[in-house]
């Protein structure tokens, strides 16, 4: 038996809850791996790189559970050549894995993976360095660097992450489920939380914390790999066969106004700036440049026509005594769901749409 008369009720807890976490890790990477509808979300065709990044990630963690309860349990030696290739492993592994995974849900390009491994060499020397020394201070420096490497890390996701958050409002109306900076921001937090208990000496609180964050981890990434919709950039042979680069932003403005607005293209769901341009018989760098020109951007110029859109119809009703529900309305004017028509409405209203319709 595991849990005899030395282990105390608490201790078998956390043992119990890194152990289910283990498990839970490994379903998840099987489940990754192996199963090719979505569970989460049949409607959801997430993408593929981040899929495989995530099964990585998941097969680390769970590899990382195995190895320390067995140092745990039948090993005495904490402060030793084997423990300390087992800090370095999980340290390179989790890293390069759940950095992986960070930018595998970035879509608006590949952004290389092999920096995190190669930043950790420096790590790994330090710690053959304490191995032959014994010397705590190269042990602080070596947790110094790694939480270094961390900041760092956090530094270029948040560049990263604004980046892509630019790109999306540059070429998609529809932007539910696409955003990501919330999901980023919860795995650096529990990162820290690593980082937090490799400093820590054995605190319960802080197993319990992690135990219980590693689960959510798990959960929620699991999730949000789920949700995350494959965005797929336009192949060459969906460029418009003729393009108007040669015509300045005043033709593309007349293109808009006959093709977009007065056809109410707007209203179809889940249109890109690839489809829009294409409808103008024009390419999408240059149709961005326009946008850019103007001090705007798609999204917000396609949610101008579809919230002006909402107002007129829902003013034309009311003067003709129809009834008619904000959630219908928002449908027809080109939302997938309500809560995006509800965001977007308040960005240009300046209120919410429950407010605006009392005052009509």
């Amino acid at each position: 038996m595991f849990f005899n008369d030395n282990i105390s009720a608490g201790v078998a807890l956390i043992f119990i809850l890194y152990g289910v976490s283990g498990v839970v890790s490994l379903v998840a990477a099987i489940y990754l791996l192996f199963r090719r509808g979505n569970a989460f979300a049949a409607d959801i065709n997430p993408p593929l790189r981040l899929r495989r990044w995530a099964a990585s990630f998941f097969i680390a963690a769970t590899l990382s559970h195995v190895w320390w309860l067995l140092l745990y349990f039948f090993s005495d030696e904490y402060i030793s050549a084997g423990y300390v290739a087992i800090v370095v492993f999980d340290a390179v592994t989790l890293l390069t894995t759940i950095t992986g995974t960070l930018l595998a849900m970035l879509q608006d390009r590949r952004r290389p993976v092999w920096p995190a491994p190669v930043v950790m060499i420096p790590f790994a020397l330090l710690a053959v360095a304490f191995v032959i020394t014994s010397s705590p201070d190269i042990m602080r420096i070596a947790l110094a660097y790694f939480l270094a490497v961390f900041v760092g890390l956090t530094i270029y996701m948040l560049f990263a992450i604004r980046q892509y958050s630019r790109w999306l409002y540059d070429n998609y109306a529809d932007l539910e489920h696409k955003r990501i900076w919330l999901s980023q921001s919860l795995i650096l937090v529990v990162l820290l939380l690593f980082i937090v208990y490799g400093l820590d000496d054995g605190t319960p609180v802080i197993s319990y914390t992690l135990a219980v964050s590693e689960l959510l981890l798990f959960g929620g990434l699991l999730w949000r790999i789920e949700t995350l919709p494959l965005l797929k950039q336009p192949s060459a042979a969906e460029q418009p066969a003729t393009s108007v680069s040669g015509v300045d932003f005043s033709a593309v403005e007349r293109l808009l106004a006959e093709r977009c607005v007065a056809t109410q293209l707007y209203l179809q769901h889940d249109l890109t700036l690839a489809q829009l341009a294409r409808a103008l018989n024009t390419n999408r760098t240059y149709l961005g440049q326009y946008f850019s020109n103007s001090g705007t951007n798609y999204n917000t110029y396609i949610n101008d026509l579809r919230i002006t859109y909402f107002v007129n119809s829902y003013r034309e009703a009311v003067s003709k005594c129809q009834p008619v529900t904000a959630k219908q309305l928002a449908i027809e004017s080109g939302y997938h769901s309500y809560s995006t028509f509800s965001l977007a409405f308040k960005q240009r209203m300046g209120c919410n749409v429950t407010t605006w319709m009392h005052e009509q």
